[in-house]
């Protein structure tokens, strides 16, 4: 076999190598990124209308969100911010538009403190989405209808939906570091929904939220 054979043939193995690599690497990427954005990929692989484009766009969210100066919130201030929610969840029954304002507000304050931006709801969603990309599709809905709220149209019933979901970004918000990832925030919204025997007001206990959070649905209810 000539020379010029072989180099050819080896040419072909190394291109074959090089794309099998690529390969395993882009759906190694999109592996990581998936499971780290959650529902958020699909949205953004929708909005963009291709995977590299919308690969591009989270890489760059990481990118950003790797400039923030984060921080968590002590334990004092863990238990402040969940009385707050308590007065916030307690207006709900005289009204419910002002509490759902109120519960937007208070996230917004809690962002502020972590370190997010918290201006411009997109930007808001881009820096959250990397930590907190499970729990964008509550922050979204809730988002949503505060502004049917602000117009007088949505309902009693969309309104309880709308702290539903908020609550499930605050949880995550408070969370120490390590705990956001795991799905918490959607696990106490969850719970939120089902209701329980205890007061909301339980939910500041230093035990932790998860008792108040039984009272929650009894407490916008009422």
């Amino acid at each position: 076999m000539s020379t010029a054979i072989w180099v050819v043939l080896a040419l072909v193995v190394v291109a074959v190598l090089a794309a099998a690599g690529y390969l395993a690497m882009t759906r190694s990427r999109t592996a990581r990124l998936r499971r780290r954005f959650g529902p958020e990929y699909d949205r953004v692989l929708e909005r963009q209308g291709g995977r590299a484009a919308a690969e591009r766009e989270l890489r760059s969210r990481e990118q950003r969100h790797e400039e923030l100066e984060l921080r968590e919130l002590d334990p004092r201030r863990r238990e402040e911010y969940r009385e707050q929610w308590v007065r916030v969840q307690e207006r709900f029954v005289d009204a419910p538009e002002a509490a759902v304002e109120q519960a937007d507000q208070l996230v917004t304050v809690v962002m502020g403190e972590r370190g997010y931006p918290a201006r411009g709801f997109e930007e808001k969603v881009a820096h959250l989405s990397v930590e907190h990309g499970r729990t964008m599709d509550h922050y979204r809905r809730a988002h949503t209808i505060s502004g049917k709220a602000a117009t007088q149209e949505a309902s009693t019933e969309d309104l309880r939906q709308a702290m539903v979901h908020y609550r499930a970004l605050f949880e995550e918000l408070l969370a120490p570091h390590g705990e956001a990832h795991h799905g918490k925030g959607e696990e106490h919204a969850a719970e939120h929904t089902a209701g329980g025997e205890h007061a909301g007001r339980h939910a500041a206990a230093p035990t932790g939220p998860a008792a108040g959070q039984r009272g929650d649905e009894r407490t916008m209810r009422s």
